[in-house]
């Protein structure tokens, strides 16, 4: 089976079309990416800003496995010893944002799958996350939060030295060490080209690909080519108008689509001019082809508008009219329509979903269609027709979802992955709910998206949008939906570890559930708080909450929460060390949930996985946790992956499959570094620690024994050397001395999060030299040889320019080389570059050539020479 470390390499999607022409523009920004880190790609809609930047990811990522040339451009690059993109990168994430509204850095860490972790700001645990990562990340759609967009940007940049960014924007994002690439129209033959060679040109080969799918048999010809180049010239190259104009051919002649064109295009000429041309141009050209269409199809175009993305009965659910006498479109007309607008490039078929296909509209022409809807009086009619459908969507989800029965598992888990294809709908669902204060469907929308919202790692997201409709106050909101709404709220706070907030939410929950008789809430909010306090010592209270939960949930029928309640029991008994105990109710649990949800089955195999182990039945505690990890891995849960992986580990190295051990370990280990939890890294680095005591490794066990205690101590969550700690050291002490092993351990403390984890997985050696030596062992630099040349001109008080002259390379050269140091070392100022030198540079290092001592030797003539 495929590691989920390999399904973690990006997310770029299928291109829907053959890529045509840019060949020059792609060759540049290929090499501007191996001088400069964060790169954004501007200009107006319709200019191919997105589909430029998926195919220059795709093309930097392809060629990562070749070797480029050793440049000085490539030295400059912000990854350690790079020459070129095409070296270093290894995967490519794209983030959209267009239909984005809350923090970027929320967005981004849910698409690259970086959880939260507790008391930690979101956007720390993602630059740290990435910190290691040779990733190209690509923000698309940027200009409606450019702020926001900058903030992140920028601190990313500064933590994350192997991270490069391209930016799709209509401004540019203003951060430090951007560059702005203006994304030009297609290439066009000059105005007075006779037909030889005019086919050549980027322009005209589009519309001639375009045109061919449009038309089958379409070709260039000596009849033809003078009037596409004509009619791509009037277009001024812009993609998306070329694009529109070619799918007419089905009806049109270029001859025809060329002359009606012109005819737009004087009209324009007359009005207003106050907007940049190309925009004209493209408006002009949007506007012509919606004025193409015949009524049925304008109206259906403007109403995909309220849509992210849909399928076919979304769109006969929302677009359609019960009565169509009056002009509306019937239900049974909508395919149809929708493909003639295919047919004519107006709306993207986007791959498919749980066996439906998927549409969508392009960006500018959804704000076309999004303008034409208000301007027909029909925005906010069909918002709440929108709001409506997704709310029906998920409680008919929610109700099929989590019962026993049918639908049968794989039933399930496809409706579950479609579920994440329409977590565009769902935002904008919310946000309709929101802007016409309707607290009661808004709270209804959250507690049905609840369960796809904590499987997916969006607790956060969950957390912020139940609290903005529980604070639009309870006037408007039925008791019931509010009961259920604060029950689901306490589980989410418990995800996120804000007790104060989960004891709030369950007990008002309690009470309202209570006083209207709402018996299927109770249970809920009882085991919620059993489980809180359980977490927090209180093992009695725990039990009898849960207790009190088991007796609810039978009485309501709530067979769902009824095994979750069985669950949560045998995890208390458990944690009592009441292990037959824990055993029957794990068994009862997996009776009751043996024909619901397989989630909850993995949840509870995962239990009696640790139970197993508890009892010393390494056997079948392995056999449940990989029955455990086939449910995670179907559902992409891959912090729930990791944990059943260290499970595996540890059994491994007790029964001596060291091979296995390490395997499981590693991608374990991975996991935790790419979704950012760190207190899942320090444990990883706890269980490679008891691995090299299998292995009869002493040195490399001290080192990440000392790794993981300094990486719980900068979480907070130091607990001293705890026993397997104290094993590990203990075993060191033996075999080397107490002395030696105490150096080992203090040398793991120094480690950094991304050397620990390289140290662990073996991909960094960092082998001590024995004390009686007398020798000190230097962890491996960051930095590029060229860059260490660098270092030392700045301990000696050169400024950029004069380490130019020295290097004879450009100034703008040297700056890009202090500024990736600055970076690479995590460092703000010169002066610290200067004191790092001073312990990790060898004294007797050769100065680059041309280079004196003389220049003033210390940190502290150069912060006086420079400031």
């Amino acid at each position: 089976m495929q590691s989920a470390t390999a399904l973690l390499r990006g997310n770029l999607p299928a291109e829907p079309n053959s890529f045509i022409g840019r060949e020059r523009d792609l060759a540049e920004l290929a090499r501007l990416l191996g001088d400069v880190r964060a790169l954004t790609l501007s200009g107006p809609g319709g200019i191919g800003k997105t589909r430029l930047a998926i195919r220059l990811a795709r093309n930097v990522i392809a060629d990562g496995a070749g070797t480029g040339e050793d440049t000085e451009a490539a030295e400059g690059s912000g990854a350690p010893g790079a020459r070129g993109p095409r070296d270093d990168l290894d995967e490519a994430w794209l983030v959209e944002l267009a239909d984005w509204r809350g923090q970027t850095a929320q967005h981004v860490a849910a698409t690259i799958g970086v959880r939260e972790e507790p008391g930690v700001p979101l956007a720390q645990t993602l630059a740290e996350a990435l910190r290691s990562r040779h990733m190209l990340l690509i923000l698309d759609t940027c200009e409606h939060q450019v702020g926001d967009c900058a903030t992140l940007v920028q601190l990313l940049l500064a933590r994350c030295p192997w991270l490069r960014i391209v930016a799709t924007s209509r401004e540019p994002l203003r951060v430090r060490g951007e560059t702005v690439w203006r994304v030009p129209p297609l290439d066009l033959p000059p105005e007075r080209a006779d037909g030889t060679g005019l086919g050549t040109h980027e322009a005209v080969r589009l519309f001639a690909a375009r045109a061919a799918g449009a038309r089958p048999g379409f070709a260039l010809t000596e009849d033809n080519v003078a009037s596409v180049a004509r009619l791509c010239r009037t277009l001024d190259g812009i993609p998306l108008g070329i694009e529109l104009a070619a799918a007419r051919v089905r009806a049109l002649s270029v001859e025809q689509i060329a002359d009606r064109l012109r005819g737009r295009f004087q009209l324009l000429n007359s009005g207003d001019r106050t907007a940049p041309l190309r925009q004209q141009t493209l408006r002009a050209t949007v506007d012509w082809s919606y004025e193409l269409l015949d009524e049925p199809e304008q109206m259906l175009l403007r109403r995909l508008a309220v849509f992210s993305g849909w399928n076919l009965d979304m769109a006969e659910q929302v677009c359609s009219d019960t009565l169509s006498s009056d002009g509306g479109i019937p239900a049974d007309a909508v395919l149809g329509l929708l493909i003639s607008l295919i047919d004519k490039s107006l709306v993207v078929l986007d791959g498919e979903a749980a066996g439906d296909a998927r549409y969508r509209l392009l960006d500018t022409i959804r704000e076309y269609a999004a303008e034409r809807l208000a301007a027909a009086g029909e925005q906010s009619h069909l918002s709440l027709r929108h709001r409506d459908c997704i709310l029906a969507l998920v409680e008919d989800t929610t109700r099929g979802m989590f019962n026993r029965g049918e639908p049968a598992w794989p039933v399930r888990r496809a409706t579950f992955h479609r579920g994440i294809a329409e977590y565009g709908n769902f935002r904008i669902a919310l946000a309709t709910s929101l802007a016409h204060g309707h607290a009661e469907e808004g709270l209804r929308l959250c507690a049905g998206l609840r369960n796809m919202w904590v499987p997916h790692g969006d607790a956060r997201e969950a957390a912020i949008w139940f609290d903005r409709f529980l604070a639009q106050g309870s006037g408007e909101v039925s008791p019931r939906v509010r009961g259920r709404a604060l029950a689901c709220r306490a589980e989410i706070a418990f995800d996120l570890q804000e007790y104060d907030t989960l004891v709030r939410s369950a007990q008002d929950s309690l009470a309202l559930s209570r006083a209207h008789d709402d018996d299927f809430t109770v249970p809920v909010a009882l085991r919620v708080l059993g489980q809180a306090a359980a977490r927090a010592g209180r093992l009695v209270d725990a039990a009898a909450y849960v207790d009190e939960a088991i007796t609810a949930a039978e009485l309501s029928g709530n067979d769902w929460e009824a095994g979750l309640t069985l669950a949560a029991k045998a995890a208390i008994a458990v944690r009592q060390g009441k292990l037959k105990s824990a055993q029957r109710a794990y068994e009862a649990a997996l009776e009751v949930l043996s024909d619901n949800n397989h989630w909850g089955i993995a949840m509870v195999e995962s239990g009696m996985g640790t139970l197993a182990r508890a009892r010393g039945d390494d056997k079948m505690a392995m056999r449940y946790l990989e029955d455990a990890m086939e449910i995670f891995r179907e559902l992409d849960a891959w912090p729930e992956i990791a944990r059943c992986q260290s499970g595996i580990g540890w059994i491994a190295i007790a029964g001596g499959e060291l091979d296995l051990a390490h395997q499981s370990l590693a991608e374990g280990l991975r996991l935790n570094q790419m979704c950012g939890q760190r207190l899942g890294i320090a444990r990883g680095l706890e269980a490679f620690a008891a691995l090299a005591v299998a292995r009869q490794q002493p040195e490399q066990a001290a080192q990440l024994a000392g790794a993981a205690c300094q990486l719980r101590d900068s979480l907070g969550l130091s607990t001293g050397v705890g026993p397997k700690t104290e094993q590990v050291l203990e075993f060191a002490r033996e075999r080397l001395s107490a002395a030696t092993a105490a150096a080992l351990f203090a040398e793991g403390r120094e480690m950094t999060v991304e050397d620990a984890t390289r140290y662990a997985l073996g991909s960094q050696p960092l082998l001590s030299i024995p004390a009686s030596t007398g020798a000190t062992r230097r962890a491996p630099s960051p930095l590029t040889p060229r860059e260490h040349e660098i270092v030392l001109l700045i301990t000696q008080g050169l400024s950029n320019r004069e380490i130019a002259d020295e290097l004879v390379i450009s100034p703008a050269t040297a700056a890009r080389h202090v500024a990736n140091i600055l970076a690479k070392l995590g460092f703000t100022s010169r002066t610290q570059v200067a004191s790092w030198a001073t312990r990790h540079e060898p004294r007797d290092r050769t100065l680059p050539r041309g280079c004196t001592r003389g220049r003033g030797s210390s940190a502290g003539q150069y912060a006086h020479r420079n400031t």
